[in-house]
């Protein structure tokens, strides 16, 4: 197990008091929604083996830190406390962890973080159809960083599925959402995740407030 990973959980069993957060940060959250986050995370392995189903990303204000991220509500602004307060681990603690952009690509933030802002109000894709005028989570964060960069996206796009690993068959959640919306499942099409941004190259993990369940904890056999 690296060093980093060994600093981050020493850091989140002691605190969060000497972390400052800083603008454009993204936050993987293991967000506790039942069947939708379990098949989402089940699929595609985040950070360290760590369950991930949500990303928002850090905007600061003179207000304090805010997330912006798509729901299904649409895109929204959220109170960074709030974010936080969705699930927590056996001791309390927010199952977020913090990406930040890596110093080669760090200015692009200003403008991936104005872009965001631009899309406030968006409705959310319920399809997750990377192409269409609407927006999940992470499709969020792709298309703002994909903006200040020129056109030229940051993160990569993978095949999506929706096929249980263990199965072999499509989630039975995935087949009676899509049905209801009349829509075809998009297996196969492009398009990103949380998990999946957790483990690229252009970011690295700063911070922990709490342990994301799968996380490996110690000599990669001891797991939260």
């Amino acid at each position: 197990m690296n060093i980093n990973i060994i600093l981050l959980i020493i850091q989140a069993l002691i605190g969060s008091q000497t972390f400052t957060l800083q603008n454009g940060d993204l936050l993987f959250q293991d967000s506790d929604c039942g069947e939708f986050c379990d098949a989402i995370e089940k699929v595609t392995e985040g950070y360290e083996g760590a369950n991930l189903s949500h990303i928002g990303m850090v905007i600061l204000s003179k207000d304090g830190p805010q997330v912006i991220e798509a729901t299904t509500k649409g895109v929204v602004m959220t109170d960074l406390k709030r974010f936080l307060s969705r699930s927590n681990d056996k001791n309390g603690d927010s199952k977020v962890i913090v990406g930040r952009v890596n110093k080669t690509h760090s200015e692009l933030i200003p403008d991936a973080v104005q872009y965001a802002q631009s899309l406030l109000g968006k409705k959310y894709d319920h399809v997750f159809d990377i192409k269409n005028n609407t927006y999940y989570c992470s499709e969020l964060v792709y298309e703002s960083f994909k903006y200040a960069n020129g056109g030229k996206e940051l993160f990569q796009l993978y095949p999506m599925t929706f096929i249980d690993p263990e199965t072999k068959e499509t989630f039975k959640i995935w087949s009676n959402y899509y049905n209801e919306l009349g829509k075809s499942i998009p297996e196969g099409k492009l398009g990103l995740n949380p998990g999946g941004i957790s483990l690229s190259s252009k970011i690295r993990i700063v911070h922990m407030y709490g342990m994301p369940s799968g996380m490996i904890c110690s000599n990669n056999t001891i797991k939260y």
